[in-house]
């Protein structure tokens, strides 16, 4: 698996309408102030509304600095909502692991996915 480097992850607000590639473009020139120089890719995941736009290096960090990590978007019939931006994989996933065997200890558990991210709570189901 990869990591996606230079890269920022900006997620709408899923009740939200649909947004046009076209909105997107004109959104991250005017509201993000990327010129078209800064911006190598951009990829829309409509189902989850999420924009993943990969950049040139140190420009996501300074879009993150700038914006605090939020910024609007208002769309052409003037309703507003309120985008979260962050890195991809800075973000708390819940995962759940079945059929470990009830002899494996929590300690090995959390030893085996540690390269994976820092464990914040691990709760036992039965």
């Amino acid at each position: 698996m990869t990591k996606r480097l230079n890269t920022l992850v900006c997620t709408f607000d899923p009740a939200s309408p649909r947004i046009t590639a076209y909105d997107i473009h004109k959104w991250i020139y005017a509201t993000l102030r990327l010129p078209d120089s800064d911006v190598h890719m951009i990829q829309i995941n409509g189902i989850w509304r999420q924009v993943y736009i990969k950049m040139t290096d140190g420009k996501v960090l300074e879009v993150l600095r700038d914006t605090d990590g939020q910024i609007e978007y208002k769309y052409p019939k003037g309703k507003v909502s309120v985008v979260t931006l962050v890195m991809p994989g800075l973000r708390t996933k819940r995962i759940r692991v079945e059929n470990i065997p009830p002899e494996m200890s929590q300690e090995a558990l959390q030893a085996s996915l540690t390269p994976d991210g820092k464990i914040l709570d691990i709760q036992v189901e039965r």
